[in-house]
Parts: C-alpha cells; sequence; structure tokens
C-alpha cells in the first residue's frame, strides 16, 4: 500500500559504453556495458546520467542514455 502523498513512481534507467562511432547507438562491446542503475524519478536519473557522462567526457566516443522504464512497462499511462 502506498502513502497517500508518495510521489508515482516512475522508473528509469541509467546505462552506457563506448559506441562503435559517433553517429549511431551502436556499442563497441555489449559486454562492457555500464549499468549505473535504475532510478526511481527522473530527476534522479538525470543526475546520475549526468555524472557518468561528465565523468568520461575525455572519451568522445562513451555515450550515457536514460530509458523511461514506466514507458516501456505501462505504454498505455
Amino acid at each position: 500500500m502506498t502513502a497517500p502523498n508518495a510521489e508515482p513512481q516512475l522508473l528509469h534507467l541509467v546505462f552506457g559504453g563506448e559506441l562503435t562511432d559517433l553517429d549511431s547507438t551502436t556499442f563497441k562491446d555489449l559486454s562492457k556495458l555500464d549499468i549505473v542503475g535504475v532510478y526511481p524519478n527522473y530527476k534522479s536519473a538525470h543526475a546520475a546520467w549526468k555524472a557518468k557522462a561528465q565523468a568520461t567526457v575525455d572519451n568522445a566516443q562513451m555515450r550515457y542514455f536514460v530509458v523511461h522504464l514506466h514507458r516501456l512497462l505501462d505504454p498505455d499511462a
């Protein structure tokens, strides 16, 4: 049971890895994907994404993404 004033749980996944080239979203090695985590809202997912993206700024082919899992779980919502 959820608390009456609780925020809705909108799950987001943050992950990244090195791309084959800058014009695609194809990863060089799927076994080396960095799964940062699953977050309960976009704000916390964005903070995690930003920290990872800034930490890897020296590698131009490294990219991190935020996936809106809640949209995949309930596409009609």
